[in-house]
């Protein structure tokens, strides 16, 4: 079956990826940001330090505004009293209609100030001189954020020689408020329209610089539905690209132990029937030819017993020498048989103890190869699993010295070293072809050891072959493990 790849460089329009909706429950209940997706995230942060710089902005804005409209006003108010008291002793002989008039004339044009001038009794001459005030377009509340003390200075109009009235001069900063608003009114537009379109462009481009995840999630998707033949394609990111080759890796790595799975089954299907098999074919190939040469003798004996001469002394004797001869067969055959399907010794005797029987049981089966072991240092047990499966792999691994290396000597090694039992099989035979595959038995010690949480190790490059096996034993030991070490 083919891999199908998932591209993670092709980004829909406006989101992040297609993958399938992530069930509630599936997202955290508790957090202002759950339920929240990167890029909104990523937007809200954005959009944050825009408020935050705002408000630093418009602090800094009032501040220097209130700065400069006090300087321009008290620049007005000093530069309006000079002139005012220039006007003043000018025209100091002049009649009173002539000074108002002439003030009027030169002060109708005024920024910042508004001179009003009173008689003597201080009723108002005429109208407030000054540039009549337009309409404000600042608001109240920016007014009042930077709107300085209003000052009053009162000049006597003195002529010949006495006093006609005073001249009063009155600081006016809505003028200048009115330009400052008008000012920040259209930098804030400005600013809010090109944040808004940094925001849209950002909206956008982080829509296609995360569409990969999307794209990832949609093959953790199809992981979870256990498709393994999903792929991701490597985009142009360099982080998404590791990314890209973790998943397509850990897919790679999924699929072969799928297909592992697969053919462990089908050798499992077969294994116990193959058992039966063998065991069928050994009862009768063993225990048939047995049973029925002591079927003979006890019919030998029935005869020679019934007969009307005096029964032959030593052919009963004869008889009775074959009929145990035979019984003593079927009794070794039957601890074999029994050996091969359960261990009765395994948890009766301690395991250095049963490890040496196995390797006599080699060594007599198969007399042309030297079987050595060293299981020095062992506890007593370490719990039924653990122990049968020391003995499993020690048996299946001498099996395979013998059956497929050919070996000439075979050393087996256990020992317990830092809360782990360590097990090595070295063989000095042909070890294995490089084709050759992995067999129910090899697959049989691997499974038997990860069951265990351990490892299994073969190297199988020649000469000869070496099985390493390292099964943890803290938790693994029963209540049949005993401190005391055998000897």
């Amino acid at each position: 079956m083919s891999a199908r790849p998932i591209s993670l460089s092709t980004p829909p329009d406006d989101a992040p990826g297609t993958a399938s909706p992530v069930p509630p429950q599936a997202i955290p209940a508790a957090g202002f940001w759950s339920g929240w997706s990167t890029r909104a995230r990523l937007i809200a942060v954005v959009l944050a330090i825009d408020v935050v710089a705002a408000l630093v902005s418009c602090g800094v804005i009032v501040i220097n505004a209130r700065t400069a409209v006090k300087v321009e006003t008290q620049a007005s108010l000093s530069t309006v009293e000079s002139l005012v008291a220039d006007t003043i002793r000018l025209l100091d002989a002049a009649p009173s209609e002539r000074l108002l008039q002439t003030l009027d004339l030169r002060f109708q044009i005024l920024r910042h100030v508004r001179v009003t001038v009173r008689d003597a009794a201080g009723a108002t001459v005429g109208a407030p001189i000054g540039q009549p005030r337009q309409e404000k377009t600042a608001p109240a509340w920016f007014a009042d954020l930077i709107m300085p003390k209003i000052e009053q200075h009162e000049l006597p109009i003195v002529t010949a020689g006495r006093t006609i009235g005073t001249a009063r001069i009155t600081t006016q900063p809505m003028d200048e408020i009115d330009e400052i608003w008008v000012y920040a009114r259209a930098l804030s537009l400005t600013t809010f329209c090109i944040n808004a379109a940094m925001l849209a462009a950002l909206y956008l481009a982080l829509g296609r610089v995360l569409a990969p995840l999307g794209r990832l999630a949609d093959g953790l998707t199809q992981l979870e539905r256990h498709d393994y033949t999903a792929r991701l394609e490597n985009p142009a990111t360099h982080e998404f690209a590791v990314i890209a080759t973790r998943f397509n890796q850990v897919a790679e790595a999924l699929s072969a132990v799928r297909a592992a799975n697969g053919r462990l089954k089908r050798q499992l299907l077969t294994a116990q029937d193959d058992e039966r098999r063998s065991t069928a074919l050994e009862l009768h190939d063993e225990f048939g030819p047995c049973l029925f040469a002591l079927e003979a003798n006890a019919a030998s004996v029935k005869r020679l017993a019934t007969g009307t001469a005096e029964p032959d002394r030593d052919k009963l004797l004869a008889r009775a020498s074959e009929i145990a001869a035979i019984v003593g067969q079927v009794q070794s055959r039957n601890r074999d048989l029994l050996n091969r399907l359960r261990p009765h010794a395994l948890g009766q005797v301690p395991l250095a103890d049963c490890l040496d029987l196995l390797l006599r049981d080699f060594a007599r089966r198969h007399p042309e190869t030297r079987f050595t072991g060293r299981f020095q240092g062992l506890a007593r047990g370490y719990g039924d699993l653990a122990d049968l499966t020391v003995f499993r792999c020690i048996q299946e691994s001498m099996t395979n010295a013998v059956r497929h290396g050919h070996a000439a000597t075979v050393t087996a090694e256990a020992r317990e070293g830092s809360g782990s039992l360590v097990v090595s099989i070295a063989d000095d035979g042909t070890g294995f072809a490089p084709d050759h595959g992995t067999g129910l038995g090899l697959s049989g010690m691997r499974e038997r050891v990860e069951a265990l949480d351990g490892t299994f190790v073969l190297d199988k490059h020649p000469p000869g072959a070496v099985v390493r096996i390292i099964i943890p034993v803290d938790a693994q030991r029963g209540d049949d493990a005993d401190p005391v070490r055998s000897a």
